[in-house]
Order: C-alpha cells, then structure tokens, then sequence
C-alpha cells in the first residue's frame, strides 16, 4: 500500500458530556468538497448513539461499540480502519475515541503495521470544558491530562457557560503545557474550524521556546525536536540528565519528552532534581532547556548520542 497516497487520520478525543459528537457532525457539515472523508466512531457501551447521529448520505461512518478503542477494541479497531481505508478510500479519516479512550493507546495502533503503512497520523483535536480543565480534580485523573497532553489542538468549547475568570485560567494553564500546542482555541456550540485538522506542527530540528516571564532576563534558551520513529536509549537519557549540571553550569531548567522503546517518558530538571514519569505525548521527542550560557553543539551531540 506504500505506493498509494496515505489517508491522514485525526484523532478526536474529550471528556464525556462535552460536546464531541455536535463538534464533529459541524466539522462533518463545513468539509472540503474536494476531500472524501470517512468516520470512526467509539462508543463506550454496548448501543452505539453516536453513529446514528453522524449518519448523513454520502459520508461511510463506521461503528465501534462496546468498549474503548485501545483495550477491548484493539484488534477490532485495526480490522475496523483496515476495512474501511480499503472499502472506501478516503483522503481523510476521523475518530471519535470515547470520553475513556486511552488517545495514547489508539496513536501508537495507528501508526503501527499494518495500519501505518496506509495512515499519517494527523493533528489530535482535544475538547474540554474550560470550567473542568481548570479544576484540580480533573488535572489529577491520569485520562483526563492524557487528553491534554495528546492535543495538538486544545479547544475549549462550551465557553458561552464560563465565566471570564474561568476563561483566563484557561488561557494560562494552556499556554504553560509542555509540549506547547500547535493551537490553543475557544469556541461555543462546537464550532470548530475545519483548517484546525491540519494544524499538525512542522518538525524543527532546532527552536527556541518562549521563556516564562518570571525567569527574568539574562537566561538563554534552546529546544530540539527529533521525529517520533528515533528511539533514546533510557539508560543513555539518565546519564545524560544526571550530567547536565556539569555540562550546563547554571542550569535552570530542562525537560524532555523521549520515545525510550515503546513507550513515552517526560523528563523534568528543576532546582538540581529531576523525576521522570510516562506520557501520552506522541508528536516528537524535543527537549527545551534554560541556562545562563548555552553551547548548543555540545547539548546537540550529547543528545544524540543517547539515541538508541
């Protein structure tokens, strides 16, 4: 299937209640004419509502019911896609993952064989609620900030019920996350923008990320990014991070998001610490750091030599 034009496929996620299905079937409505679109959806139940609700003439919707896309629905969901990639063809694909779907889960489904060969895995949309996003009961569930963090678009919709506090904290807790997002949006009723489907971020090998204002000046900055197929090597990353004050003097800051085998671990240098926990970040691996005078051909080839 290599030589054939790859379906992009986008992936929508969100908690339950926030307004998925009616954001999709606007996004379904304001569709290219000159693209063939097909839809996913998973329906966490045994009756699939969704489905119907997406039903309009000429555009295939397949059903996935009974369970969440990554666990029980594994192996139905690569037959699934793989059925409907062949029956129907299409530029694009959309799915809708459960309000439980494990987004990180279905990505790595996605671009593995054989459905990696027929897909690019597009931007990931994430619709929240502002009033739940800011909300340290929602940030302590594991699902709800793999939503998050997966986003390559983070919308929060429903904003005609919160109020302007709500709306600010918003603005500021998602302009801090890490990885940024390519784009952060507001929106009412669903209605999102169909070019946001596109949004997925070029890769740059080298960036300077925006240093928080409270860091005060004098400070120097540098990011990397790698493509999600280069795997580090976790025993070469720890030496690394333990390395890094005597590589950087001075350091203030580094963090990273590395792919180390199958799965995606971030790495956090704070104040002469560093932890290092599992993510659902799937775009690149990119580390960003902050120091008072940085070499950046020296960081570069520390960095890749602990690829694996």
């Amino acid at each position: 299937m290599s030589s054939m034009k790859k379906t992009i496929v986008n992936l929508f996620t969100g908690f339950l209640g926030v307004g998925k299905t009616t954001a999709l079937r606007h996004l379904i409505a304001t569709r290219p004419a000159t693209e063939k679109w097909a839809v996913i959806v998973n329906e966490f139940g045994e009756v699939g509502i969704d489905g119907a609700a997406l039903m309009n003439d000429e555009l295939p919707v397949a059903e996935i019911a009974g369970g969440c896309l990554c666990c029980v629905a594994g192996p139905q969901m690569t037959a699934t896609v793989a059925t409907l990639l062949r029956r129907e063809r299409p530029d694009r694909l959309l799915i809708e993952a459960s309000g439980l779907a494990h987004a990180a889960g279905v990505i790595d489904e996605l671009r593995a064989k054989p459905l990696g060969d027929a897909l690019e895995v597009g931007a990931v949309l994430t619709l929240v609620d502002p009033r739940q996003f800011v909300s340290p009961d929602y940030l302590r569930q594991p699902l709800y900030r793999d939503q998050v963090a997966i986003a390559d678009v983070l919308v929060a919709n429903k904003t005609d019920m919160a109020d302007v506090e709500t709306l600010e904290a918003f603005r500021a807790q998602a302009g801090k996350l890490f990885p940024p997002k390519s784009v952060v949006a507001e929106v009412r009723d669903g209605l999102l923008d169909v070019s946001w489907l596109d949004a997925a971020v070029t890769l740059k090998p080298r960036y300077r990320p925006a240093i928080t204002a409270d860091s005060g000046s004098g400070w120097d900055s540098a990011g990397w990014t790698f493509s999600p197929e280069q795997a580090f090597s976790g025993e070469k990353l720890t030496d690394f991070f333990d390395s890094l004050p005597k590589l950087l003097p001075g350091l203030v800051r580094a963090k990273g998001v590395f792919k180390v085998l199958d799965s995606w671990v971030w790495l956090n240098w704070v104040e002469g610490q560093w932890s290092a926990s599992q993510v659902s970040w799937r775009r690149d691996s990119r580390f960003e750091l902050i120091a008072p005078a940085l070499d950046n051909a020296k960081v570069e080839a520390a960095l890749q030599a602990c690829f694996e």
